[in-house]
């Protein structure tokens, strides 16, 4: 027994020391990856260290050097603060490590935030459209159709997004990936291991683990998501820009930033279909 519990307690430890990331080629497509050029769309002012941290930070780090854009569709006025958050936010983009040139917030009429409204996906394409065309994105990163809390305006950009690509797909007669973006969604996960916490590393590394050891057996090159987490010294620089969003740190989100997965770790999948029934 001390044999595993000594292998568990070095893998738990090597897990906060040293970020792991499993498929990053998938999201970055390596035949190009110097090229990539990458939205992460976000509905308000916080969503980028809530629950992409570990994502951003990591591609920060990444040696295929991808160029890192941030696009905000509300300023997040609800509570009546929008203009501050919109300071925060840019406070917050500073922790992060992307570039003043490369973020923007939108103030729209139809995309205000709202916990009852949801987006509509039209909207959401026109006005994301001239920044994903004229900055060449390559790769567009979103919330999956659960929102990961389930908020109506997180649901809403994969709609956004993946009409977009469609739209832009049906105007190019040979499509490219740099005229058509992938869109790839942040994956919503069950309630028990959203707030794993410092756990949640340790519990990704293991599957990873299984699944080679599986796909060994099975001969199968596994699944194709795309997997990023944070150390410690990652951790840390998320709960940083978190601390910038001064109007929003009730006692709720100390509780959040203390037991979610999302700011240890982040699980992609590529949209390759999406639809409202």
């Amino acid at each position: 027994m001390l044999p595993w519990l000594t292998a568990l307690l070095v893998l738990f430890v090597s897990s906060l020391y040293f970020p792991f990331h499993s498929n990053s080629h998938v999201l970055l497509d390596q035949a190009r990856s110097n090229a990539s050029r990458i939205l992460l769309l976000t509905a308000h002012p916080d969503d980028e260290c809530l629950f992409f941290a570990p994502t951003v930070l990591a591609l920060r780090e990444h040696p295929a050097h991808p160029e890192i854009f941030s696009l905000t569709l509300s300023i997040g006025n609800a509570a009546g603060f929008g203009e501050v958050r919109k300071e925060e936010l840019s406070r917050s983009l500073d922790v992060m490590g992307i570039d003043q040139d490369n973020r923007w917030v939108v103030d729209h009429p139809m995309l205000q935030d709202n916990m009852t409204l949801e987006w509509d996906a039209s909207v959401i394409a026109v006005v994301i459209a001239p920044y994903v065309v004229d900055n060449h994105i390559t790769t567009i990163l979103t919330f999956d159709t659960q929102g990961i809390s389930s908020h109506p305006n997180h649901y809403s950009l994969p709609f956004g997004a993946w009409d977009l690509a469609n739209i832009l797909r049906a105007k190019a007669p040979e499509p490219t990936s740099f005229s058509v973006p992938r869109v790839f969604s942040l994956v919503t996960v069950p309630l028990l291991s959203k707030y794993a916490g410092v756990l949640a590393p340790l519990s990704s590394r293991m599957n990873m683990i299984l699944q080679r050891v599986l796909n060994r057996f099975t001969q199968s090159d596994g699944n194709q998501q795309a997997v990023f987490t944070s150390g410690f010294t990652q951790y840390v620089t998320a709960v940083r820009a978190m601390q910038k969003h001064t109007t929003q740190l009730e006692w709720f989100r100390y509780l959040y930033v203390t037991f979610s997965r999302y700011m240890w770790i982040n699980d992609w999948v590529e949209v390759k279909s999406l639809g409202k029934n």
